[in-house]
């Protein structure tokens, strides 16, 4: 495992050791003691998430304001523009963000620690999104940043519309969001 350090620091992109031959594949895609060990991240992983989205749906910005999640993000199909906006108020990279392009073909993931905001584009004909989570899902906390908002500008790679939810058409800007201290 090879690990990445963004222009976010805590925010890590993560490159498996994959073994590849005329068979197919194998790698592991998480080993706590690694993780621990060349990440120095000691969350434990309560929760395991998958979702498939059609090309242009735009999923974020969510963030537990309550019950704050830390995800390690991967792609089984497809190709997203993944997105993390640091939401902790006490941070030097307070109301940044980081975009990573993450698919099925380099394996690659990203930690993105409780305090952030995370969101992603599909780019591919569809993708199948999986991720781990540090906390468990508590609508009652769930908040959404406005996915264009201007003070964030955002460099989503999107030539049309995207296809985004009620929800998150209904989402805060950052000036107006709750923030973690």
């Amino acid at each position: 495992m090879n690990i990445i350090q963004t222009e976010i620091s805590d925010v890590l992109l993560i490159e498996p050791q994959i073994f590849e031959d005329e068979r197919g594949f194998f790698y592991e895609s998480y080993n706590e003691r690694v993780f621990l060990e060349k990440a120095n991240v000691v969350n434990h992983f309560v929760q395991d998430n998958h979702s498939r989205s059609a090309k242009n749906v735009l999923r974020g910005l969510h963030y537990q304001i309550k019950q704050p999640q830390g995800k390690l993000v991967r792609i089984v199909v497809g190709e997203v523009f993944d997105v993390a906006v640091d939401l902790r108020a006490s941070s030097k990279y307070f109301g940044q963000w980081i975009g990573v392009h993450l698919n099925a073909k380099n394996k690659q993931q990203v930690w993105i620690p409780a305090g952030f905001a995370h969101g992603f584009l599909v780019l591919s004909e569809y993708a199948e999104v999986l991720y781990k989570t540090t906390d468990y899902y508590a609508p009652e906390y769930e908040r959404s940043l406005m996915w264009n908002d201007l003070d964030l500008a955002i460099a989503w790679p999107i030539e049309v519309k995207p296809i985004v939810s009620a929800k998150d058409r209904a989402g805060k800007r950052l000036k107006e969001a709750e923030v973690f201290a």
